[in-house]
Order: C-alpha cells, then structure tokens, then sequence
C-alpha cells in the first residue's frame, strides 16, 4: 500500500509542469524542492536518532562550494610559496566531490562530537557551521568572500564517447531536483528499515538499554552523520548549479532554521513527514507575498507553525496516520459489535 502510495505522489509531483505554466511558481518548487532534500538528510539525524543538529546547513553550503569551486576551476596560494591551480571539470564530476566531501565533514563531526550529548551537541554542529562560513567569507581567493562565486555552470551529465546533457531550463532542473529527492527517499528509507535504522531508533528511545544489548552508539550515529551529511551536500551542489551563483550567505543560521520547522512541523520520525512539511513551509511565503507586508508575512508563517504545532503536536503526517488508524478501528469495531447483535 505504501509503495503504490509512493508512486502516485512521484507521478503527481511528475506531472506539475504539464499543467503549471507560471516560471515563478516553477522556481519556487525546484528551490522547496531542493530544500525538502536537506529537510529529509536532516530528519535522519533528528527524527530517527533523536539528535539536533543546529549546523547542518554547513554540509549544505560545503557541498555548494565544493561543487561551484570543482566547475569553475581555481588557483590559490598556500604558506611556503606554494600554489594550488586547479582546472575546471564537468559539474557532475563535482556534484560526486560534493557529495563525498560533505560525506567526510559528517563523519568527522560525528566521531568528535557524538561523545557528547543534548546542548552540548547542539553547541559543537552551531560552532562547525559558524566556522565553515567565516572560511568561506574570509578566504577570498579561493571564494571571491562577500563578492560571491558567479558564472557557475548549469548540471551537466556525460559519459565519455556520449553526448552530454545540459539542466539550463526550469523544467529540466525540476525533474532533476525531483529524481535526485526520490533517490534520497528511497536511500534513507532503506537505511531506516535496516538492522542500522533499528540501532538508531533504539539509541533514541533507549540508550541504555540499546548499549547492555551489544549497539555501538558513536558507530551508528556516525553512520547516520556520514550519509545525512552526504545528502545535504548534494542539495547543496543542485543549489549551485541552479542558482549559478553562491556567496556566504549561504551558510545562514535561517537556513537551518527553515529546515527543523520542515521537519518538526511535517513530523519527525516519518519518511514523509519533512516532504509535508517543507511543501507547506517553502510554498507559504510564495502565496503570502503578493497579499501581505514582509512583516505580516513573518506573523503568518509564525501563526500558522504554532498552529499546526497546537493542533497536531506530534506534526502533520503522524497525527494523520493516527487518526486514520484510530476511524479504521473504530470503524471495525461497530462492524464486529453489529455481527454479533445480529448473530444474537
């Protein structure tokens, strides 16, 4: 049942630039879109192993740059007198860079700081983050800083003795957004159902006791680090790539922000929950924009979150399914009751 529902939401979201004809709309879903991807890598991390990470956009912004700086080439010195000249290669080449790069940094951050828990953990991803983005600002010549990266070259695709294919359209980069989403689906919803998932959730609901049956916390949580980071750092290189300009601004802390309403509002825990939630959250402010001031647009998004929270404290996809599990049984306990009257 899951798996037809799967498919009728990939054809629906397929079939949005048959009849969507609006270039502002389109752009607005190829960036939720995006968005939506590193809300899911994140809901890996929050909603399954019950950690908050508060830097997680770094791996989005490292991917964004790893993949620019790999397109467009660069020449830097380093301390001694050297330099590094590096010519640019096809984008796809740094789509790969970009994700094995932000693969590293999440293994890195994880086996230094999953020693540590709850605010402390908090702490050490918001000091990552801060530290990556003063890095990107300050090392001008190899980021241009607060001038930005420009000219980045659109998504190619290409193998050798086969012609290449150019993402320049909305179009064409919105179904590329959207194979690379279902693709990171299909991978977290793998690994969740794995024997590793069942570590993770173990390790939230019960450490302890997850630790006395043999689970070895910093190499599951790591684990789950290494590929919530790696597919962050592939949004990151879809965002480079579309946008074809990157500066640090990327790096954000509303970003991060943006992405644990996606999740906590879509519901944490769910596969679906950070797609609800990021369509509803990264779409609002595209409605709201043309009947209200910035201001109110601020209150409407705060109002309509405390809203959602208020009546659905557990986020929108898992109060659902509650609710439809809880009519279905009511609904087959008045037929029992009925069969047994009548039987009577």
């Amino acid at each position: 049942m899951k798996s037809w529902l799967g498919i009728v939401a990939v054809a629906a979201l397929a079939s949005v630039p048959l009849w969507l004809r609006d270039p502002y709309l389109l752009n607005a879903l190829i960036t939720t879109g995006i968005f939506i991807i590193c809300a899911m890598s994140l809901n890996l991390l929050l909603g399954f192993t019950g950690q908050l990470s508060l830097g997680h956009i770094a791996f989005f912004g490292i991917g964004a740059y790893v993949s620019a700086l790999t397109s467009l080439g660069f020449d830097v010195g380093l301390p001694g007198g050297f330099r590094i000249v590096h010519e640019p290669w096809p984008p796809m080449t740094g789509f790969a860079l970009a994700v094995l790069a932000s693969a590293f940094c999440g293994y890195l951050v994880g086996r230094l700081s999953f020693r540590v828990r709850g605010a402390y953990f908090v702490i050490v991803t918001i000091s990552f983050a801060e530290v990556v983005r003063l890095v990107a600002l300050n090392w001008v010549e190899l980021t241009q800083g607060p001038l930005a990266l420009t000219n980045i070259p659109p998504m190619e695709i290409g193998w050798a003795g086969l012609e290449s294919f150019v993402f320049r359209t909305k179009l064409q980069n919105y179904y590329l957004v959207l194979v690379v989403a279902v693709i990171s689906y299909i991978l977290i919803a793998r690994l969740v159902g794995s024997h590793f998932g069942r570590a993770m959730r173990g390790l939230m609901e019960n450490e302890t006791l997850a630790v006395s049956v043999g689970i070895d916390v910093t190499r599951t949580l790591t684990l789950a680090a290494v590929v919530s980071a790696g597919i962050a750092g592939a949004a990151g290189s879809l965002y480079a790539h579309y946008m074809k300009i990157i500066d640090p601004e990327v790096f954000a802390f509303i970003n991060t922000v943006t992405m644990v309403i996606m999740v906590i509002t879509g519901g944490k825990g769910s596969l679906a929950g950070p797609i609800v939630g990021g369509l509803v959250f990264g779409l609002m402010p595209v409605f709201l924009r043309p009947v209200m001031a910035p201001e109110a647009q601020w209150i409407a998004y705060g109002g309509a979150l405390i809203a959602i929270l208020f009546v659905m404290p557990r986020g929108i996809v898992p109060s659902l399914t509650a609710r439809r599990l809880r009519s279905a049984s009511t609904a087959s306990d008045t037929f029992v009751e009925r069969g047994v009257k009548e039987g009577a």
